[in-house]
C-alpha cells in the first residue's frame, strides 16, 4: 500500500476515530493526541495482513483511549475547581446556512434527527455522566450504545469474552441510570419531552437569551431561565471561576447583569453550536473569554456550563482564525 493510499484511508476513517476518542476522553486536544499516535502506528503497520483497516484503527484508538483515560481520571481528581469537558464548537451561528465542522470546513446543516443524535451523546451533561464509568466500561458502553458495534466486535477490540463485554455494558447502563436519576429524578419520558431538539427552536431560544444577556435585561433572562437552573464554571485554577455551582435563576441573572454593568459593550456574545446544541461564545475586548454550553428543558435554560480554562479555549480560537 502506498503512503498516499494509507493517508487516504486514515483520513476517511478519521471522523469515526475522533468520535470514539472524544467521547472516551471528553477532550478535543487529548483526542487529537490519540489520533496522532494512532496515525504513527498505522503508518508503521503492515497493511497487507489486515482484514479491515477500519476495525484495526478503531481497535488501536479505543485501546489508546483506555490507557489515557486511566491517567486522566487520576489527574482529574486533583483538578482545581469543577472539571468540564473541552468543548467542541461549530462556529457557524445557529440558523440557516452551512455549519463549520470540527476541522474548519463548511458542511451541510444537520437535520433535526442528526441534531438530536449529536445533542444526546455529545452534550456536557452526557459526557459528565460518562465520567462515572471505569475506562473499559466506558469503551464497551460507547461502542455498543453510540457506535452500534456487535458484541463479537467489542470483544475483539477489548480482548475480552463476549460475556464479559455484555457485563461491562450492563454495569455501565445501571451506573449511568443511577447517576442520571440523582441529577434529575423525573422519569426518562418527561426528560425527553422537555428538551426542544429542532434546529429552529434552538436558534430562536438562543437568540432571545443572547439578547437578554447582551443587554442585561434581568426580566428577560428570568423568563428564559428555569427556576432551578444551575451554572457550573471551569477555570482550571488558571482564571477565576465559581468554586461551587451557582443555583437558581435569580442568582444567575444577577451574575449576567453584573457583567454588563462592569464591562458594558466590551462584552460580545456569539452564537455557536457547542457539542451539538446551540450555545454561546463570550468575548471580552475581542478575546474569547468563555464557551458556554446550554441545556434546555421545556423551553428554558436549565443548566449553563461555562468553560473559562484557557487551555480548553485555545483550539476554538485557532479554529476561528482559520475560518474568519
Amino acid at each position: 500500500m502506498t503512503d498516499d493510499l494509507a493517508l487516504a484511508l486514515f483520513t476517511q476513517h478519521r471522523p469515526r476515530l475522533f468520535g470514539v476518542a472524544y467521547r472516551m476522553l471528553a477532550s478535543r486536544s487529548e483526542a487529537d493526541d490519540v489520533l496522532q499516535d494512532a496515525w504513527l502506528r498505522w503508518h508503521a503497520q503492515d497493511k497487507a495482513v489486515l482484514d479491515s483497516a477500519e476495525a484495526w484503527l478503531v481497535t488501536v484508538v479505543t485501546r489508546l483511549c483506555i490507557d489515557r483515560l486511566r491517567q486522566l481520571q487520576q489527574e482529574r481528581q486533583h483538578y482545581v475547581g469543577h472539571w468540564l469537558p473541552e468543548p467542541l464548537v461549530d462556529l457557524a451561528e445557529p440558523g440557516p446556512g452551512p455549519d463549520i465542522d470540527l476541522y474548519g470546513q463548511a458542511r451541510l446543516a444537520p437535520s433535526p434527527e442528526q441534531l438530536l443524535e449529536q445533542h444526546s451523546d455529545l452534550s456536557f451533561a452526557y459526557l459528565l455522566l460518562l465520567e462515572h464509568l471505569k475506562p473499559e466500561e466506558r469503551a464497551a458502553f460507547l461502542l455498543r450504545e453510540v457506535f452500534d458495534n456487535d458484541y463479537p466486535d467489542i470483544a475483539a477490540i477489548l480482548q475480552k469474552s463476549e460475556a464479559s463485554c455484555r457485563q461491562l455494558v450492563h454495569r455501565a447502563r445501571e451506573r449511568l441510570a443511577r447517576q442520571e436519576h440523582q441529577a434529575d429524578p423525573r422519569s426518562p419520558a418527561v426528560r425527553a419531552a422537555s428538551s426542544p431538539v429542532t434546529r429552529e427552536t434552538h436558534a430562536l431560544l438562543l437568540e432571545k437569551f443572547m439578547q437578554a444577556l447582551q443587554s442585561g435585561q434581568r426580566e428577560a433572562m428570568l423568563g428564559l431561565l428555569a427556576e432551578d437552573a444551575r451554572l457550573i464554571g471551569d477555570g482550571g485554577g488558571k482564571v477565576a471561576s465559581f468554586p461551587h455551582p451557582l443555583e437558581g435563576a435569580e442568582r444567575i441573572s444577577w451574575l449576567y447583569y453584573a457583567n454588563v454593568r462592569r464591562f458594558g459593550t466590551r462584552i460580545v456574545y456569539r452564537a455557536a453550536w457547542i457539542n451539538g446544541a446551540a450555545g454561546l461564545l463570550r468575548y471580552v475586548d475581542g478575546v474569547l473569554e468563555s464557551a458556554q454550553a446550554l441545556q434546555w428543558q421545556a423551553g428554558r435554560v436549565s443548566a449553563i456550563y461555562v468553560v473559562r480554562n484557557p487551555d480548553k479555549l485555545a483550539a476554538i480560537a485557532r479554529q476561528q482564525l482559520a475560518v474568519d
